[in-house]
């Protein structure tokens, strides 16, 4: 549903302005500030107890800040929390259906709650279950359904009231590849159709792939923002990796190769791998070797490639986000962009 006051915003369609949250001693977010534009995606990219999920339930009227404002589609998400619920969609973590009711049965229940006719909810419910990859099943007890199929349908709830903003927290947990590519393509079409989507994850392809603008998110703080190239663009050119014999010789390694960095080089100690951003391939991997092998140190192997997210996330914080996990369970690095190349 779409309201006078709010289908005509020029403005952000979600605002947050120094949002701050914190559980007794435990501080969740310590002063937030996003701008999100309609008819876009935005992704909150972070590691787990980062404050991704903290600010999706404040922005989806779940949880009141402590301090700081914030709206949704013009709506303020405390002031105005009634009205605001009627434009939203949200799907959690956690699968939140009905295990006595069929699948058919809890997206008509959700019809029923935004208030649409039997018939325009039955074929919402229909092309959903059919997107979802759960029309065969529709007609069963939820009860009967896999982990993965709850989770589809959680996700197919949200989208029965074709909501102008909607808020998807960590949305492929626990789905396989195929509902996963299935479940990027329908976003893409929804906002192709002008839904505005907020998206929080842990998975750099899904990040690079869906999102518009991405913020990196960490111990409850935006730490950079901006476009994937954007981010991208922050650490230099190209980044050199080397994987060392002996990782106690990872600052020696730092050291050798000092002057051809135009960054700050990150280190994983547990598999003895130095990142350096460069300026440039050219000739990097040559002049590399030359000056590791002059200080004695031997190489596993050597790398150069451009930068990923996981390049970001690392340079950043010194820690990193989530692969994407394949269907034979190995991590999966390969990144695909889609219709917004």
């Amino acid at each position: 549903p779409t309201t006078p006051e709010n289908s005509l915003l020029t403005d952000p369609i979600i605002t947050a302005v120094d949002v701050k949250k914190s559980f007794g001693d435990v501080v969740a977010l310590s002063g937030i500030n996003l701008e999100v534009q309609a008819g876009t995606v935005f992704g909150l990219l972070g590691p787990n107890g980062a404050g991704k999920t903290t600010m999706v339930r404040i922005l989806t009227t779940l949880l009141r800040p402590d301090s700081g404002t914030a709206t949704v589609a013009g709506f303020d998400v405390v002031g105005d929390a009634p009205k605001l619920r009627s434009v939203i969609g949200l799907a959690g973590q956690s699968a939140a259906v009905d295990e006595i009711l069929t699948g058919r049965e809890n997206l008509q229940m959700v019809g029923r709650l935004y208030r649409l006719s039997k018939a325009e909810t039955n074929r919402r419910a229909s092309a959903i279950l059919e997107r979802f990859d759960l029309a065969d099943a529709a007609d069963r007890p939820v009860k009967t359904y896999s982990g993965g199929m709850r989770r589809r349908l959680d996700l197919a709830a949200s989208l029965v009231g074709r909501p102008q903003v909607l808020f998807l927290d960590e949305p492929t947990t626990g789905l396989d590849p195929r509902s996963r590519l299935g479940l990027w393509e329908f976003i893409e079409n929804l906002v192709d159709e002008g839904t505005t989507l907020l998206l929080t994850t842990q998975y750099l392809e899904e990040a690079d792939r869906l999102a518009d603008r991405i913020a990196v998110i960490d111990q409850g703080k935006v730490i950079a923002e901006g476009t994937e190239s954007e981010l991208k663009a922050t650490i230099g050119g190209d980044v050199l990796e080397l994987k060392l014999a002996d990782p106690t010789q990872m600052s020696l390694a730092a050291e050798a190769v000092a002057g051809m960095c135009c960054g700050e080089p990150s280190f994983e100690p547990d598999t003895g791998i130095v990142r350096v951003p460069v300026e440039s391939a050219v000739g990097t991997i040559t002049d590399a070797v030359r000056r590791i092998d002059a200080a004695g140190i031997q190489l596993a192997d050597i790398a150069i490639h451009r930068p990923t997210l996981d390049d970001v996330f690392l340079t950043i914080t010194g820690s990193h986000v989530e692969p994407e996990v394949a269907a034979n369970g190995q991590a999966n690095g390969s990144k695909r962009r889609g219709r917004r190349g």
